[in-house]
């Protein structure tokens, strides 16, 4: 926890930051409303504590600044931080009126030090528990879902899982790579639960599923009047994030213009939301993810040099799990254990001819596909226990290299029918698909063209 001190008075500054320290707190201190908003703007802090009758210099031909002025400040710029208002006997009528303006909670002089400390962190905590709630929201998925852990007992989960250990620790910036369904976003959490602040947020954000217009907003956030429907302030989930992770899913998607943005981010530990004039400290871990070839979408000026650089300080690569086939037994386990525990149900065992199956399969669509295939299982299996029947894999196994509508030959095309441009079109970027296992991000790669344009494609054909 780091806190900003506010008071005119040395002495009171002093024993409480040092109090402060004792309890284990970090602290600045200023003693005026200009030296702390320049302390305000150059790191982040998780809590202010503020003197309501604040004095200090002012520059010359300006008014010093109450401590109620630099609460209405505070709470003008937008710096997410809470305070805590300092009042003595004859200004309970002030402190109350600064809890109206914005303020979280008041102490009457003289400060009982350990009552401030019980004050700070519960402040602290609930401001915490609320980025959690509203990041997990915005994310689409609770932290009590998912794959918790790296499930596995191949050596290449233990190489990855010795990863995490060693640089958990460290506040590097983390790029992960590896195929659509290998579990980016497991690995991500898995660095961020085993790291020192493992209960502040952790923000997913997948930059492929976000439009363009509104990636910005939700990243930086936005002042009101930013743009048309901006009602009020938002904050992005660099914020909200606080001193915990923001993992940015897809990162190859990411449009040039917002990659000049991130570069800044990480340059600086700032963001300035959108429309905004103040410069906002961050300081949460950076953690990417791709399932495309970052290094060829440096060459091809797709993606900047400098921020491909800045976000590959440590690698991690996901094995394929194809390639680790002795995971499946477990894996299999852990999914049939999560799926039933969601139906409400028993899980069933899964008999060997039925595991022999699954480990000779080479699940292109990785664990993703793995738990669509027990999800099936799980509806057709009948006597309590999963059969070689009730997996299900035909559909998924990959297509043959050249599907009768590509060829080009009378079997594509009847004597006499010419397809028309749109035709050829639906049928190309079907087929695409269909050789990517289903992955969009993989067909528009093959095709030359960009996700955005299949998205739209496969809503036009009313296919998504």
């Amino acid at each position: 926890m780091r806190v900003l001190i506010v008071d005119d008075e040395k002495n009171i500054r002093e024993s409480l930051k040092k109090y402060l320290s004792f309890e284990g707190i970090d602290s600045d201190t200023a003693p005026s409303a200009k030296e702390a908003l320049d302390l305000l703007e150059s790191a982040p802090y998780d809590a202010a504590i503020l003197d309501l009758r604040l004095g200090g210099m002012a520059a010359a031909g300006e008014p010093v600044m109450s401590g109620q002025d630099l609460l209405t400040a505070i709470l003008e710029k937008g710096f997410p931080v809470p305070v805590i208002m300092i009042s003595a006997h004859g200004q309970i009528e002030d402190a109350v009126a600064a809890l109206k303006a914005g303020a979280k909670d008041y102490l009457v002089k003289p400060v009982d030090p350990a009552e401030l400390v019980i004050r700070l962190r519960a402040l602290v905590e609930n401001r915490r528990r609320e980025n959690v709630l509203e990041t997990e929201k915005r994310s689409g998925v609770s932290r009590k879902t998912g794959i918790n852990g790296m499930i596995g007992l191949s050596a290449a989960i233990k190489t990855l899982s010795s990863q995490i250990d060693k640089l958990s620790g460290h506040d590097v910036t983390v790029l992960i790579t590896g195929e659509s369904g290998t579990g980016k976003e497991v690995a991500a959490r898995e660095i961020h639960r085993r790291g020192p602040n493992s209960l502040s947020p952790f923000a997913a954000v997948n930059i492929g599923g976000i439009h363009e217009s509104l990636m910005e907003s939700e990243l930086f956030g936005h002042e009101k009047g930013a743009f048309t429907g901006a009602a009020g302030r938002r904050q992005g989930l660099f914020e909200l994030a606080g001193s915990g992770t923001i993992f940015l899913d897809e990162i190859g998607e990411m449009p040039v213009p917002l990659q000049v943005k991130l570069l800044r981010v990480l340059q600086e530990r700032k963001i300035r939301r959108l429309g905004g004039i103040v410069d906002i400290p961050v300081n949460a871990r950076i953690i990417s993810a791709t399932n495309r070839n970052v290094e060829a979408l440096v060459k091809e000026g797709k993606f900047r040099e400098d921020l491909y650089y800045r976000l590959n300080v440590f690698r991690i690569s996901l094995p394929p799990l194809r390639e680790r086939g002795e995971d499946v037994p477990v894996l299999a386990e852990f999914l049939l254990d999560k799926l039933c525990s969601r139906m409400g149900r028993a899980a069933p065992p899964i008999e060997e001819a039925a595991l022999r199956l699954l480990k000779s399969y080479t699940f292109p669509g990785n664990v993703r596909e793995l738990e669509n295939i027990l999800e099936r299982a799980l509806i057709f299996c009948e006597n309590g226990i999963i059969t070689e029947n009730d997996i299900d894999i035909h559909e998924a196994l990959p297509p043959r290299e050249e599907p009768p509508q590509e060829r080009g030959s009378e079997e594509a095309v009847p004597r006499g029918k010419i397809r028309t441009l749109a035709e050829i079109e639906k049928i190309s970027i079907l087929a695409a698909l269909e050789r990517n296992g289903g992955n969009r991000t993989g067909a528009a790669e093959e095709l030359g063209i960009t996700r955005k344009t299949i998205l739209n494609k496969l809503k036009e054909y009313g296919t998504l």
